[in-house]
C-alpha cells in the first residue's frame, strides 16, 4: 500500500467572511515525510492560513470557508478537528505567550505529553532532554510571564518538541531569537528532520537563518497564489528575498547561492579588491537622553548592572546582545516606564540642559518625550478598527489627518480600514502599533524588536521611516536580534551580556568583528569592511 504524503493540499481556497477575495486560491501542494519546508513571501499575504490550514486552525477555529481538501498522514481536516490531529502535528505560533496553559517552565514543557497519556517516567526523561537541547535548564523553575521574549519562544518550541510530532508547524519560529539561540533551534529541527524524519513547515520572514537548510520552498503570492519548487529556483523571482540572494540576484550568479559558504565562494576576487572611502557618516547631535548608573533587579535577579548609557539626537542606536541579557528592561527603565533599583534617567534639551528626570514625569508627560514600542506591541491597540486607531492617532498627536494611515501603508500595504487589530498578523498588528508611534514624533523613539513579523519591504520602510526621525534631530533606539537590520540601519551599536555593556561603537567596528552578530554580507566578503549589498555595489561597481 502506497504511504500517503505527511501533507496534502488539494485544490484548496480559504475565504474568511469580511474578505471580498479568498486569502488562498487554488492550493495543491505535496510535501513528503522528513521534509523541511520553508514558507515565504510578503507580509500579510496569507503564510499564517496557510499554516492554519495544516493544522485545522483554519476553519475550525478561524471561522470562513476552505474549500477543497487538506490532508495530514491521511486525516482529512474536514473530518478531523486539531485536537484529533494533536498526536500528529506540533504547533508554535507567533505570540508564545497566548499560547501557554500552565505557569512555568518545567511544567509547561510537561502539558503537551499529559494530554497524550504519557507515563511519568517518559515526561521526565523527555523534559530533562529539551531543556539541555534547548539551553534552557536554569529557567526549568522560572515563571512563563517573567521571562524575555527570546526565553518564552525556546519554552514554546520545545512544549512541542516534547510531545514528538510526525509533522512541525512553526511560524516566525526564530523571530524573538539571538543569532546564537536561532541556530541552536534550527540545528534542533534539522535533527528532528534527517534523524527522525519529522515533517517540518517554517513560514520565517528572516529568510536568511533558514534557507540553507531547507529542501523545498512554499511561496505565498500576494494574491493568493501559491507555487512550490526548488529553493534556488524559487527565489530567482520571489518577492521576498535575504541579502545572499539579493547579493547572487545583482552578481548574476547562476544557481543562486543560499548558503554564506555558497556565496563566499563566488566572491573569492571581491575579497581581494582595494575599498574604495565611503563618504563620512554626518556627524551626531547634542545628547538627549542620558542614562547614569542605571541598576535593575527583578527579585534577586541583577538584570541591568550599573549601566550608563548617553543617546544623541540624529543617531540610531542598535542594542543587542543574548536573549535575558538586560535590553528589555534597560528600554523600560530608560523610558521611566520599569523598574529602576538605583540610577538617574535625564530627558536633556537642545543645548544639554536638564529637561526632566523621566521617573518624575507622568505616563502622558513621559510619552511626549520618550517613546516605546514593546515587544507585546499589540498591548497598545484598544480600538475596534485600524482606521480608527489611525485617526486618534492624529488627533491626540496633532498631526494632519491621513498621516498615520500613510505611515502604514508604507510599512504593511493593504490593511484595510475597518480591520480589527486582533485580525490582523502580527507583522500587520506590529505595523499598525510602528505607525502611531511614529505619528507621535517624540524627541527619542526607542524599540524593542521591531521587525518581528516584517518582510524585507516593511523593513526597508521602517529604515526609511526612522532615517527620517534623525534626519531631523531625533533619537532612535532599536533593541534588536535582526543583525541584516541593523547592518542597514544602525549608525552606533551596543552589546549588552549579564545586565552589563561589554561593547559599544560604530556599527561596522562591533558587529565585523563578532561572529555571532555579523551580517551575511560581511561573512561572504570578509575581511572588506562591507555590511550590506549596497556596501558591495559601491565597492565594486557592476559586475563582469
Amino acid at each position: 500500500m502506497t504511504q500517503p504524503p505527511a501533507i496534502e493540499l488539494d485544490r484548496v481556497s480559504v475565504r474568511f467572511e469580511d474578505s471580498t477575495a479568498p486569502v488562498l486560491r487554488d492550493v495543491t501542494l505535496r510535501i513528503d515525510e522528513g521534509e523541511l519546508v520553508l514558507v515565504v513571501g510578503r507580509t500579510g499575504s496569507g503564510k499564517s492560513t496557510l499554516l492554519g490550514t495544516m493544522t485545522g486552525h483554519v476553519p475550525h477555529f478561524t471561522g470562513g470557508s476552505l474549500a477543497g481538501h487538506v490532508r495530514i498522514h491521511g486525516r482529512d481536516t474536514r473530518d478531523h478537528r486539531p485536537r484529533d490531529l494533536a498526536d500528529l502535528v506540533g504547533v508554535v505560533g507567533q505570540d508564545p505567550l497566548a499560547g501557554f496553559v500552565t505557569d512555568t517552565v518545567e511544567e509547561e514543557l510537561a502539558y503537551g505529553m499529559e494530554q497524550l497519556g504519557l507515563s511519568a517516567s517518559t515526561m521526565r526523561k523527555r523534559v530533562e532532554e529539551t531543556l539541555d537541547v534547548l539551553g534552557i535548564a536554569d529557567l526549568r523553575g522560572a515563571a512563563l510571564r517573567e521571562l524575555s521574549g527570546g526565553q518564552q519562544q525556546r519554552v514554546a518550541i520545545g512544549s512541542v518538541l516534547t510531545t514528538h510530532p510526525k509533522v512541525l508547524v512553526l511560524d516566525e519560529p526564530t523571530s524573538a531569537l539571538d543569532p546564537t539561540g536561532a541556530e541552536d533551534v534550527l540545528a534542533t529541527i534539522t535533527r528532528l528532520v534527517h534523524d527522525l524524519a519529522v515533517t517540518v513547515v517554517v513560514a520565517e520572514h528572516r529568510i536568511e537563518r533558514v534557507l540553507q537548510y531547507a529542501d523545498t520552498i512554499v511561496h505565498v503570492g500576494a494574491d493568493g497564489v501559491v507555487a512550490q519548487g526548488d529553493p534556488a529556483e524559487v527565489m530567482t523571482t520571489a518577492d521576498v528575498a535575504p541579502p545572499v540572494v539579493e547579493l547572487g540576484r545583482w552578481a548574476g550568479w547562476s544557481p543562486l547561492p543560499l548558503s554564506v559558504r555558497d556565496a563566499r565562494r563566488r566572491a573569492s576576487a571581491w575579497r581581494a579588491l582595494a575599498t574604495p572611502p565611503r563618504p563620512e557618516a554626518p556627524a551626531t547631535g547634542p545628547v538627549l537622553l542620558d542614562a547614569r548608573g542605571v541598576v535593575v533587579t527583578h527579585d534577586a535577579v541583577v538584570a541591568v548592572a550599573d549601566v550608563d548609557l548617553a543617546l544623541r539626537g540624529g543617531e540610531v542606536t542598535a542594542l543587542m546582545g543574548r536573549n535575558g541579557a538586560g535590553k528589555s528592561s534597560l528600554l523600560w527603565a530608560m523610558q521611566g516606564s520599569g523598574p529602576m533599583r538605583s540610577g538617574a534617567v535625564t530627558r536633556r534639551d537642545d543645548d544639554g540642559g536638564a529637561v526632566a528626570d523621566m521617573r518624575d514625569l507622568d505616563a502622558a508627560r513621559r510619552r511626549r518625550h520618550v517613546g516605546l514600542v514593546p515587544q507585546s506591541a499589540a498591548d497598545l491597540l484598544y480600538l475596534d478598527t485600524v482606521g480608527a486607531e489611525c485617526r486618534q492617532s492624529d488627533s491626540e498627536s496633532e498631526r494632519e489627518p491621513g498621516t498615520c494611515r500613510a505611515l502604514l501603508e508604507r510599512l504593511a500595504p493593504g490593511i484595510p480600514d475597518d480591520r480589527h487589530p486582533r485580525d490582523l498578523s502580527e507583522g500587520q498588528r506590529l505595523a499598525v502599533v510602528l505607525a502611531v508611534q511614529l505619528t507621535a514624533d517624540p524627541p527619542v523613539l526607542l524599540l524593542d524588536e521591531p521587525t518581528r513579523g516584517l518582510d524585507y519591504a516593511g523593513k526597508a520602510a521602517l529604515r526609511g521611516a526612522l532615517h527620517d526621525l534623525t534626519a531631523r534631530g531625533r533619537c532612535v533606539v532599536v533593541s534588536t536580534h535582526d543583525v541584516e537590520f541593523v547592518a542597514e540601519t544602525a549608525d552606533r551599536v551596543v552589546v549588552m551580556a549579564a545586565g552589563e555593556v561589554v561593547a559599544d561603537g560604530p556599527t561596522a567596528d562591533v558587529v565585523v568583528s563578532s561572529p555571532a552578530f555579523a551580517p551575511q554580507v560581511a561573512k561572504i566578503t570578509s575581511p572588506q569592511p562591507w555590511l550590506t549589498v549596497d556596501d558591495v555595489r559601491y565597492a565594486v561597481g557592476q559586475p563582469s
